[in-house]
């Protein structure tokens, strides 16, 4: 069997930034969660180097040989990791033009595990009232646990699995990961979806 193949999307606009390393965090802890049973091919996709080639696709409706490649390869995945800075409590501008110009059926039915960084721990919400709803709408299937790492949790408490009373960070992205980690592979063995016949022809069954 060929390896499962999960995509990583990480809209951070710094190098180094927050953004990159959870969802590197993220990838990781998948990765060992998947490689327990299975072969894995993770792919990270950086949109900050993208930005100009999304842009320009919005406009002429045409991606770049970078960008098409970068779709492909979030299309095409058995899983999806989708990692966005938050600003003005929502995600970036940047992270919802890339999935703007993706055909709003490509994720259908697919894992997509959310996450989001920000400064204050006030701006953790926007996943439930943008990520979640937005990646819905596309009828993927959003694991019910997504992850936020404000700043004070990059510190030696949070983001270090132990010796807090809180639900830490580390504790987060472990669950996550396993959540991600178990819809993976069903995809794999899916059966194909059942044929919808329409309306019109099913009344023109029923006639003598």
């Amino acid at each position: 069997m060929e390896p499962l193949k999960l995509a990583v999307v990480s809209a951070g606009l710094s190098q180094p930034s927050s953004t990159r390393l959870l969802a590197d965090r993220l990838a990781e802890a998948t990765r060992r969660r998947l490689a327990r049973e299975h072969e894995v091919e993770v792919s990270m996709v950086e949109l900050r180097d993208l930005a100009t080639d999304i842009a320009n696709n919005m406009v002429t409706g045409f991606p770049s040989p970078a960008l098409r490649q970068a779709i492909e390869t979030v299309t095409e995945a058995d899983g999806v990791i989708a990692v966005t800075p938050i600003f003005t409590a929502s995600y970036s501008g940047l992270f919802k033009s890339f999935f703007d110009v993706i055909d709003n059926t490509a994720l259908v039915g697919r894992p997509v595990l959310i996450a989001a960084t920000g400064g204050t721990a006030r701006h953790s919400l926007a996943l439930e009232h943008a990520l979640r709803p937005m990646f819905v709408y596309l009828r993927a299937l959003v694991v019910p646990t997504a992850v936020y790492a404000a700043s004070e949790d990059w510190g030696t408490g949070g983001d270090s699995g132990g010796g807090s009373g809180r639900d830490d960070l580390a504790a987060r992205i472990a669950r996550a990961a396993g959540e991600l980690a178990d819809l993976m592979p069903r995809g794999r063995g899916a059966e194909p979806a059942e044929t919808v016949v329409p309306f019109e022809q099913q009344l023109a069954a029923l006639r003598p």
